[in-house]
């Protein structure tokens, strides 16, 4: 079973940063996509970004798009969100989620059933 761990979650001032990052806990991540996703209160959980690891090629929001940026790093085993200019609506729950397998239809980094694994999720606040 792997177990997702996030961290870098915080409180900023709108137009700040934060980088969040994701690990699988005591192996390397066995997974195909990585992606994260958002949950604010009243609302349902959306993805943000996503990336596959073979390869590299990257998918978001498009609300985020020009201000997140995901990647990964083998050698640390680790996934990172780099958040910048940072809005009012970002503030949400921040999830990392795995899917050890990958598909190709339209819409599959954004359903989140597709995914495997899933972290306890570290908070984000962005403030004016």
């Amino acid at each position: 079973q792997v177990r997702l761990v996030e961290s870098g979650g915080g409180l900023v001032q709108a137009g700040g940063s934060l980088r969040l990052s994701c690990t699988a806990s005591g192996r390397p991540f066995n997974s195909r996509v990585v992606a994260w996703f958002r949950e604010a209160p009243g609302k349902e959980r959306e993805f943000v970004a996503g990336i596959r690891w073979s390869g590299g090629a990257t998918y978001y929001k498009d609300s985020v798009k020009g201000r997140f940026t995901i990647s990964r790093d083998n050698v640390r085993n680790t996934v990172s969100l780099q958040m910048n200019n940072l809005r009012r609506d970002d503030t949400a729950v921040y999830y990392c989620a795995a899917d050890k397998d990958e598909r190709y239809y339209a819409g599959y980094f954004n359903n989140r059933y597709e995914y495997d694994y899933w972290g306890q999720g570290t908070q984000v606040t962005v403030s004016s």
